[in-house]
């Protein structure tokens, strides 16, 4: 849940820079940043994904029960 916690908030201070620096018009950082967005978004969401998917075990126990 830490690493989580920590790409969920690098993804948003990423995003953050992103549109500050598109709205300035350095195009350079801009793509940068929005790189490094796409990178901390996905990495969040992989690993949120790990906090909230059963293991495979719980859920061939759930089907023979039913």
């Amino acid at each position: 849940m830490k690493a989580h916690k920590y790409w969920s908030a690098g993804a948003l201070i990423s995003m953050i820079g992103a549109m500050y620096t598109g709205y300035k018009g350095p195009k350079s950082s801009h793509k940068y940043f929005a790189y490094s967005s796409m990178l901390c978004m996905a990495t969040a969401m992989y690993t949120g994904h790990k906090m909230i998917a059963r293991p495979k075990k719980v859920e061939k126990k759930i089907e023979t029960e039913e």
